[in-house]
């Protein structure tokens, strides 16, 4: 079944409409592009998605990576895909001219990667990767990195991987152990494992690059001791061959979805052999690792709403044509029946699923906008904003669409009724897919902390003042809409209750310490979520309400009520939601705390 994954429509309303990217070729950085430019890219890219990835969705799921003497085995056509997205430019799209890159605003590649990860989300892994791995590279690394390592992964020759997790280490970078011994020769040492790293190897390249954290031997303990290391699958030796460097698959993992990244465990040194080439200076590592992590992070939350977004087309097609039942009120059992989709509850279900995915998509558009804004403002000051502002929403936009995207794709299922349980549609694999998002590139735990022990507090709580501004200026728009004043109204109230929440918190924390304080970041983290995405409605819902003021087509009119309506809905039954969670933030009581491991009696 191979349908509709995103709306095109939607895209093009928040590039152009609501956020303006038009604006951006104002500045000397972006004046090579206008909108025909922008539509080509997006055009271009639907295409891509939908002849080249969405073929092989399915297949690739069934036939899953394996591990054949030594060497791991995956889709023939990722190699074409990482072709493709080489020759074609979109791995270094956003790189500067210098590196061959198009210099193109993460606005419109963030549209294209939603239309990308909605089409095949594993296939987007692998030239995402090289994208994230050149990046940091370009960012840290000195120029023989850069000379060796960059074209090769943007040109789609070679994979990158980011390679972090230990099977002792998952979010406790502090008990990493794989270890970096200096040499006088230029390079480090390396002996370790590594797990869980997406397309940590696989024979549709010549080579794999791996950015790893280790600890350099004698170096400080903890996370002040972790430097950064590019450490190759192949190296250069003396003649400038490629050679073997002692890194080994022990292992693929088998996974419930994304099946068709290979997720592998790495031995590394095994035979005292492997090389690792320092990035940037020494006990680093973390403070670089976090530039793609932080980028990995929001591409996580724009992963997860594309593939509820795909999920959503789907469960929208089949409510449309699948009869079941008749009005309620029809006394006569001999009328035809309906299609589905005029049933009230299937209705709210569908209502549910395109407010999830379409806030989704606006708050991934939102932190694409600030760091296109980091792109070309020169002001210190305006630069501290931006990247503040990006700093305190990325947990929420990595957070909201993967956790958000589980529920709304479990009701695309629930619109199918069994059928949705079957493999004859997609949505059971979408489901699948999607569960991962919650965890990888942090925890859902991780970024309630990450939200509230750090970036709340940070600069002494600028970030968080920053945020409520761009809020309440968005407010002060709606008053002006006789149809959004009680909108603006609730999310006004909203606000306050998350500064009331956010200051009782932080009062536990002076009261009680840390372990009180973040007891119950994950709640707060669902609630900051809610009201964001509630911003994001309201904010969409301006315009929708100044082009309802013109004359328009019946599709058009369509569209723009039907964000209407989805607004509507965010603010009656998602909204409403953040009193329960307000409730148990302040309550005192601090039963996980205090609960007793012993408790967990059998």
């Amino acid at each position: 079944m191979a349908g509709k994954l995103v709306s095109m429509r939607n895209l093009k309303f928040l590039l152009y409409e609501v956020f303006d990217v038009c604006t951006l070729t104002e500045y000397d950085y972006y004046k090579q592009f206008n909108r025909k430019t922008f539509d080509m890219f997006l055009d271009a890219g639907l295409e891509l998605g939908t002849k080249l990835m969405q073929p092989v969705y399915e297949e690739m799921d069934r036939k899953p990576p394996e591990l054949v003497d030594g060497v791991v085995k995956v889709h023939p056509q990722v190699r074409r895909i990482l072709k493709e997205f080489g020759e074609g430019g979109w791995i270094g799209a956003r790189f500067p001219v210098e590196f061959d890159g198009e210099q193109l605003p993460l606005q419109i590649l963030s549209a294209c990667n939603l239309i990308f990860c909605a089409a095949n989300f594993s296939a987007s892994a692998f030239p995402g990767m090289n994208s994230g791995v050149a990046h940091l590279i370009t960012s840290y690394g000195d120029d023989n990195l850069k000379e060796k390592y960059v074209a090769k992964l943007l040109s789609g020759q070679w994979q990158g991987t980011m390679a972090m997790t230990e099977p002792q280490a998952g979010s406790s970078l502090t008990d990493l152990n794989t270890m970096a011994e200096p040499t006088d020769e230029g390079f480090y040492k390396i002996t370790g494992n590594k797990i869980f790293i997406s397309a940590g190897d696989h024979d549709c390249v010549d080579n794999v690059v791996h950015l790893m954290l280790a600890k350099i031997k004698g170096g400080p303990p903890g996370v002040k001791g972790i430097s950064l290391f590019v450490v190759p699958k192949k190296r250069f030796d003396e003649n400038g061959k490629l050679v073997l460097n002692d890194i080994v698959v022990s292992q693929v993992f088998h996974k419930m979805g994304y099946r068709g990244t290979p997720t592998t465990e790495l031995s590394i040194g095994e035979n005292d052999d492997c090389r690792g080439y320092l990035v940037g200076d020494e006990y680093k590592g973390l403070s670089y690792m976090f530039q793609m992590m932080n980028e990995a992070r929001i591409g996580v939350g724009a992963a997860a709403a594309a593939t509820a977004s795909a999920a959503y087309y789907a469960a929208l097609e089949y409510s449309r044509e699948r009869p079941q039942g008749r009005n309620i009120a029809a006394k006569d059992p001999l009328t035809p029946q309906v299609p589905i989709i005029e049933h009230s509850d299937v209705k709210r279900m569908l209502l549910f699923q395109k407010a999830v995915v379409e806030g989704s998509f606006s708050i991934v558009m939102q932190c694409s906008k600030y760091e296109d804004m980091l792109s070309v403002v020169s002001d210190d000051e305006e630069k501290e904003k931006y990247a503040l502002l990006l700093d305190i929403l990325t947990p929420v936009a990595k957070n909201y669409p993967s956790e958000m995207g589980v529920h709304s794709t479990s009701q695309s299922i629930q619109c199918f009724g069994g059928y949705g349980y079957c493999e004859d549609f997609p949505v059971e694999q979408y489901y699948r897919d999607m569960r991962i998002h919650p965890i990888h590139e942090g925890t859902t735990g991780i970024q309630g902390m990450d939200i509230l022990g750090r970036k709340v507090l940070m600069k002494n709580g600028k970030a968080f003042s920053l945020f409520l501004e761009e809020v309440r200026k968005t407010i002060a728009d709606a008053r002006d809409c006789s149809e959004l004043k009680i909108f603006a109204e609730e999310l006004n109230n909203s606000i306050e209750r998350l500064q009331e929440v956010t200051l009782h918190l932080i009062g536990i924390a002076q009261e009680k310490g840390p372990e009180y304080f973040l007891a119950d970041a994950t709640l707060y983290l669902e609630l900051f979520g809610i009201i964001t995405i509630s911003w994001q409605w309201l904010l969409q819902s301006i315009t929708v309400d100044k082009a309802l003021q013109n004359e328009l087509s019946a599709s058009e009119y369509n569209f723009y009520q039907g964000k209407l309506y989805t607004c509507k809905y965010f603010f009656r039954y998602e909204l409403p939601k953040i009193e329960g969670l307000a409730k148990r933030l302040m309550d005192k009581d601090p039963l996980t705390v205090e609960m007793e491991v012993n408790f967990f009696s059998d």
